[in-house]
């Protein structure tokens, strides 16, 4: 096997590959529960007259399970080489330029996941600091920037590998096309 330190890219992948899948069905659960509380919100004000009644904060609850479960997702669908990429000129490249385009947008990612980490930091230590809440349940604004700063800083661990991964291919020769197989 040709590459940097291929056997532990293959090992470090498949740590990677389990947290990451295990936040995305943490995120699909989170989304399930917010479906589930919009039903029962939605009946209950329907249901008013009966001496039911919407949830009190749904719309709080769903501004942040939502902002969360969306960042949960990040790092499975950059694992799994699920994000957009232009492939119309793919059949007119060589191998070699195709993988370097790959490492070069692997390198992107990694710069971007970087930032958005950072600023969920930011934004954390902030809503922390000033003891911000919710209008209606009074929850504090932090907590959602807490889970979103885990699931940023799994993100650019993903895209970083997703680097070192790229860069193997490229180095063995079979770049990291969208049909390549992972890890």
């Amino acid at each position: 096997m040709r590459g940097i330190a291929p056997a532990a890219e293959a090992a470090v992948g498949r740590v990677i590959e389990a947290l990451a899948r295990l936040l995305a069905i943490a995120g699909g659960l989170v989304l399930v529960a917010l479906a589930l509380m919009a039903v029962i919100s939605i009946v209950g004000r329907a249901l008013s007259k009966f001496g039911l009644g919407p949830v009190p904060g749904d719309f709080e609850l769903i501004e942040v399970g939502c902002g969360v479960a969306v960042c949960a997702f990040l790092p499975w669908c950059q694992f799994r080489r699920g994000h957009v990429t232009v492939d119309v000129l793919e059949p007119y490249l060589s191998g070699w330029i195709w993988a370097a385009l790959a490492v070069a947008g692997n390198v992107a990612m990694t710069v971007v996941a970087a930032i958005v980490a950072w600023q969920f930091w930011l934004g954390f230590r902030d809503k922390l600091a000033y003891g911000e809440t919710s209008m209606i349940l009074q929850m504090p604004a932090w907590w959602g920037y807490a889970a979103g700063s885990i699931a940023a800083l799994v993100f650019l661990i993903t895209c970083a590998y997703t680097v070192w991964r790229s860069l193997n291919e490229a180095i063995a020769g079979a770049g990291d096309t969208p049909n390549a197989s992972t890890h």
